[in-house]
């Protein structure tokens, strides 16, 4: 005999109204303002972005993040992503971009959404990331230039100042040549923290946040390759990774110039000129070479600028023809590898992405470090003469 329901009897609700319920809890997730209704989520990304254009925007306010702010984010997350021995940035990359072009077709032919809510979806994924990016690093474009950090005065070229650096650094150069076939990369790390613990209060960069800092390879080094890029700071996570096709000669500067960017420093010629000084200061005689060698290329091209064609020949025979090889034999090995097609793109790719944070010379960039390192020279030479007329 069927029973009649007594009062704790359970009905099972209608799919109607289990869409009432879902809406209803939707709505109490979000805040309507000047009639405009806002998720809980979408006020968050607004506040991020809002927070990353004031820092971008106000005086102050980047070099700030840069001090005391970016520390405590690149020490959290590069000591999350040392544990995890491949380059996890790399895969998020590749990851996001895989998702954010899949994802459309998954949810309009799966799913039946419209057009207008995956677009939505797309954007906000690609506007949280933007604001991750510039939250865990990129507002570092933001803080002041070398100049104004260490207070070294800028010093313009002359045909005086520029024959006299590169006779001192074609010097130093050809004295420090020694033929690398092989590199200790334990000794790289221990010798590029030693240098930048040394140099970091004088010369306007933090000092490392991890005294054994954990370099990763490259999870896609053959179409890097392609590219012509030999290292990289992942921001996401605060890792740098390396081409895992580095020459031995080259391990050292790059190792050193990628380190700089995870330290904060965001323009390529600082990282370069901060490569120089750590690795030229090494005692190892391969570290020292690489870093001499690793500014050659931005050496002939600024002298190839600046001198005659007699006076850029005079220079250009004045270096070992050891490390002339050298120089010629790095330069074949990546052009090997390299796609000019891919490589022009990922170049016109990266120089917008540069004169969009503020560097303004874009690419070129790179051969700027020139300029920094003669006047650091002309400020340490002035500082030295101030020294004996003390005594």
């Amino acid at each position: 005999m069927k029973l009649p329901f007594s009062k704790g009897e359970t009905t099972v609700p209608k799919a109607g109204n289990r869409h009432g319920l879902k809406k209803k809890n939707r709505m109490k997730r979000s805040i309507t303002i000047a009639g405009v209704r806002f998720r809980g989520d979408s006020l968050l990304l607004i506040f991020f972005l809002l927070l990353v254009l004031c820092v971008q925007t106000v005086p102050g306010w980047g070099n700030a993040y840069a001090m005391y702010v970016y520390p405590s984010i690149a020490r959290t997350l590069s000591s999350f992503s040392r544990l995890i021995p491949f380059a996890i940035g790399d895969l998020f990359i590749a990851l996001s971009i895989a998702g954010v072009l899949l994802y459309p077709a998954y949810a309009r032919c799966i799913r039946k959404r419209k057009w207008s809510r995956i677009l939505l979806k797309d954007v906000k994924y690609l506007l949280w990331v933007y604001v991750w990016f510039y939250l865990a690093w990129g507002l570092n474009y933001s803080q002041k230039n070398f100049y104004e950090r260490t207070r070294i005065p800028y010093t313009a070229y002359t045909p005086e100042n520029f024959r006299s650096f590169t006779d001192g650094y074609i010097k130093n150069l050809n004295s420090s040549y020694t033929d690398i076939t092989s590199i200790d990369k334990e000794l790289v790390c221990r010798e590029s923290v030693q240098a930048y613990n040394q140099i970091g209060d004088s010369l306007g960069v933090h000092h490392p946040f991890h005294q054994s800092p954990r370099v990763k390879t490259m999870l896609f080094t053959p179409l890097i390759s392609m590219v012509g890029v030999t290292g990289s700071m992942a921001p996401f996570f605060c890792e740098f990774t390396l081409n895992g096709d580095l020459l031995p000669s080259q391990y050292p500067a790059t190792y050193a110039h990628e380190f700089a960017h995870l330290l904060g420093i965001t323009s390529e010629a600082e990282a370069n000129f901060y490569a120089y000084q750590v690795c030229t200061r090494s005692q190892a005689k391969d570290i020292r070479f690489s870093g001499y060698l690793s500014v050659l290329p931005h050496v002939l091209g600024n002298a190839r600028r600046l001198m005659d064609e007699e006076e850029y020949a005079q220079l250009y025979r004045s270096i070992r023809p050891e490390i002339i090889g050298l120089a010629k034999k790095n330069s074949e090995y990546w052009m090997r590898k390299y796609n000019p097609l891919v490589g022009d793109i990922q170049d016109r790719i990266y120089d917008l992405y540069l004169k969009g944070n503020k560097i303004e010379s874009g690419r070129k960039n790179y051969s700027e470090v020139i300029g920094l390192l003669i006047s650091y020279e002309e400020w340490k030479n002035k500082a030295n003469c101030a020294a004996e007329v003390q005594k």
